[in-house]
């Protein structure tokens, strides 16, 4: 199940790679992926908020929400300060359309099932994410605010990353 969830991602993101030109994505595109992939994980922690009763979900949850919330409020002050209009793009949209299939088949879960589902997901969507800032979205900004901005959040979902983690071994 881990393994669909971040393949689901992977393959959204290599789509967008193999599409675009040799230069990468485009800023407009990248600040439109940063800001979809972030949303996603909005709605997935409100989601967990919902369904879940455990507490160490329920924290990681709403760390979820507050974090994504707070950096994307920043991807859009950039944008708008720069006057750039995210382009919606294929990784845009197949992040999107994973994620949707993913809060689907969550939604048929409950209790430590739901539990485990929506934290290795965690784990494997940010492992993807990660991934993506790292080895695409980064080296293809173009603008250095952005790329900026792309950095820290990239610090910032490594911590979510290796909380997911922690939190995982619980179920294991």
């Amino acid at each position: 199940m881990k393994l669909t969830i971040a393949l689901l991602s992977a393959t959204a993101i290599l789509t967008f790679a193999g599409a675009a030109n040799a230069a990468g994505p485009t800023d407009p595109q990248i600040a439109h992926i940063a800001y979809t992939a972030g949303n996603l994980d909005v709605a997935a922690g409100k989601q967990a908020l919902q369904r879940s009763h455990n507490k160490t979900v329920r924290m990681f949850a709403q760390e979820m929400v507050r974090d994504h919330q707070a950096v994307n409020g920043k991807a859009l002050a950039l944008v708008k300060k720069l006057h750039v209009t995210p382009e919606d793009n294929a990784t845009s949209k197949g992040l999107t359309k994973a994620a949707v299939a993913t809060r689907t088949r969550l939604s048929h879960l409950s209790g430590r099932a739901f539990d485990k589902a929506y934290i290795d997901n965690e784990v494997a969507y940010h492992k993807t994410v990660n991934g993506a800032l790292e080895g695409t979205l980064i080296p293809s900004a173009n603008n250095g605010e952005l790329k900026s901005l792309l950095q820290t959040g990239l610090t910032l979902f490594r911590e979510h990353q290796a909380h997911a983690e922690q939190v995982a071994k619980s179920f294991k």
